[in-house]
């Protein structure tokens, strides 16, 4: 509906293509049949969920696939997919401004620009930062002519790329003492290390989860890449269908450096000229042979330690992508740059809500609760923020969503089913806790995080069929002390106990 001055007018308006965005046009659409919803993003895909299944109460698996926006509005004739980027929001005026000179006045707005990658180095051709899949594409290009890579991070994608690279030197550096910090403790992390330095791989499970067409994008010679264009992030299963090989022969070859982070990136005219020494790729426990190759691009880590490679992959995580919505708006925002958001994802400015990876919790969580940047909760944030802004336009009041009574993740690494629940690495427990282990090595590891008595989180690797238990017996919060070690015994079936 046009509206005087040329701006188009909605009752409700999202931006951003990806899961947080599309699941929240979705729902508002379903909810509005009658109503045009307009869904701003700056890609020409957008993220849907599909396979979506209920695992538990709170587990859910689903699929993210590509599609073009035309596929959604075939799906939702009120949806109507704007393809530009947000230029300024004018929250005060409840009016949108787009990069191709058009204005929209929405009454109700809902962000979800997600986030970008926090790079280590802006601005430098060797550095790539992986989150979508351009930075993907553009990652497999380079790395089909390397012979070393550097690799810092140490969340999901680091290890997933780490795992799945092969032909190619990885120096993998983490400022942590264990692999995969975010989702792991060391014991955790210990027992999946044999398979990333395991010679020979099992051939993975085909896998049914991701498609990514870009269908036209290649012709139109986007820059391989670019960052500034943000496209949204990868689905769970990214690196499917993506050739990772290198130029060497070799399967796999890691080395971890551990405590460590980048202190500064040398081109290779520098590097000369500052005659310092870099190291070979380490052999053993005490090799220091200085490296005779020349490298294009070196990295000297906080250890003192210099290595020369092809490029440097920066997996650090991410940064709430609130810049084109800040100015002029008096956005309470978080201390991780995030638009803090209360339990209803309403932002601290009328009618504007955010869901997804652009938006902090600022709500005083459940105790077995805690907000993390990932799929499954960019996609409940988006579904509630759309029932919670239905709820306001209609009049009506909402409870807060079952989903955030408890943190629950299901991933895959290493081709082990993972699951984390509640505070499964004991996040903010203080030393007032103890852990529950079990491990059958290659097999299944198992870790109860216990306080009083009482199950606070738990980390399953394997086919261990314990989550639905498990996930009862953290959002009761029954006194499990008199069962002691038992509660883990494989000879005891646990389940039998606490149906």
């Amino acid at each position: 509906m046009a509206a005087a001055g040329g701006a188009a007018r909605g009752r409700f308006a999202v931006v951003g293509g990806g899961i947080a965005g599309v699941t929240c046009a979705e729902k508002l659409a379903a909810e509005f049949p009658s109503e045009d919803i307009f869904l701003m993003t700056a890609s020409p895909v957008i993220k849907a969920v599909t396979n979506f299944k209920q695992v538990s109460k709170t587990l859910e698996e689903f699929d993210v696939e590509e599609q073009p926006s035309s596929l959604l509005e075939k799906r939702y004739p009120n949806i109507r997919v704007i393809q530009s980027a947000v230029k300024q929001l004018k929250s005060d005026e409840h009016k949108i401004y787009t990069e191709d000179g058009k204005e929209y006045i929405y009454e109700k707005l809902c962000l979800c620009a997600g986030a970008k990658p926090k790079l280590i180095a802006e601005g430098n051709l060797y550095v790539l930062g992986i989150r979508d899949t351009d930075s993907a594409q553009a990652f497999q290009k380079n790395l089909a002519q390397a012979e070393r890579i550097v690799v810092v991070g140490n969340g999901g994608i680091a290890l997933e790329l780490v795992y799945e690279i092969q032909g190619c030197e990885v120096i993998w550096a983490i400022k942590d003492k264990a692999i995969g910090n975010t989702f792991f403790d060391a014991g955790a992390a210990e027992f999946l290390l044999p398979k990333l330095t395991a010679e020979g791989r099992e051939t993975p499970i085909e896998c049914k989860r991701t498609k990514y067409t870009l269908e036209g994008s290649e012709e139109k010679g986007r820059v391989t890449g670019a960052s500034d264009k943000l496209g949204s992030a990868l689905g769970p299963d990214w690196h499917e269908g993506l050739h990772l090989k290198g130029t060497k022969e070799f399967s796999h070859k890691v080395h971890i450096e551990i405590q460590c982070e980048v202190k500064k990136i040398y081109l290779q005219q520098e590097f000369i000229q500052l005659q310092r020494t870099s190291l070979t790729f380490p052999k053993g426990e005490k090799n220091v042979e200085a490296d005779e190759v020349l490298w294009p691009v070196y990295v000297e880590l906080t250890n003192g330690k210099i290595y020369g490679c092809n490029f440097i992959v920066s997996a650090t995580g991410v940064v709430p992508n609130v810049e084109p919505f800040l100015d002029g708006n008096n956005f309470a925002v978080a201390e991780d740059g995030g638009l803090k958001v209360d339990k209803h994802m309403h932002t601290s400015l009328p009618d504007v809500y955010a869901a997804g990876d652009i938006c902090t919790a600022a709500w005083e969580p459940s105790p077995v609760w805690h907000q993390m940047r990932l799929w499954t909760q960019a996609r409940q944030m988006g579904w509630y923020a759309a029932k919670c802004m239905a709820a306001d336009a209609l009049g009506e009041s909402i409870d807060m969503d079952f989903s955030f009574e408890l943190f629950a993740h299901i991933t895959k690494f290493f081709n082990y089913k993972v699951v984390v629940l509640g505070k499964y690495n004991a996040q903010g427990l203080g030393s007032d806790h103890e852990l529950m282990l079990r491990c059958t090595k290659g097999h299944e590891y198992v870790k109860a995080v216990m306080q009083n008595g009482r199950m606070m989180g738990a980390v399953l690797i394997g086919e261990t069929d314990l989550e639905e238990t498990f996930e009862n017996l953290i959002l009761n919060q029954m006194d499990l002390s008199m069962y002691g070690e038992d509660l883990l015994n494989p000879d005891i079936d646990i389940e039998d106990y606490f149906d």
